[in-house]
């Protein structure tokens, strides 16, 4: 191999750039014997990953059962969330209702407003309709 071509593929390692292929040419050039001098530092990690690959371990981990808390999660929230609707429509119908009894009430003072007018501008009419009656008994008389 070419020791130009190994540095190079060594810095497009150390900037995760390489092939597989390239990465088993490190492997091939590290396990062999003819490592330069300058480059020994690397063939430690080399042999390090060739090894870490063999290990297996006979120690038996115990997995604990898993819990399904999220099952009793999403109940809560639900729970949540219908109890968070029903006061929010409970707040909304009441502004509602109070806002529509303000309405009703100013609207009932407006009627009670136009209506005592009225009722004073029909009591003028009265004078105006004994007027009329009067003008009219003058004037048949008169022609």
């Amino acid at each position: 191999m070419e020791l130009n071509n190994i540095e190079k593929i060594i810095e497009k390692y150390l900037e995760a750039e390489t092939s597989i292929a390239e990465e088993k040419e490190l492997r091939s050039y590290f396990s062999s014997e003819n490592v330069a001098p300058h480059l020994e530092q690397y063939k430690y990690l080399f042999q390090y990953f060739t090894i870490a690959k063999n290990e297996t371990s006979s120690k038996s981990v115990p997995l604990k059962p898993r819990k399904n808390h999220f099952k009793w999660l999403t109940v809560a929230a639900s729970l949540v969330l219908a109890i968070g609707f029903y006061t929010f429509n409970e707040v909304k119908t009441n502004n509602q209702e109070e806002e529509a009894l303000q309405a009703y009430y100013q609207t009932k003072e407006a009627l009670q407003l136009l209506s005592s007018n009225f009722n004073t501008g029909t009591e003028k009419m009265l004078y105006l309709n004994k007027f009329d009656n009067t003008k009219n008994r003058i004037f048949k008389t008169n022609h």
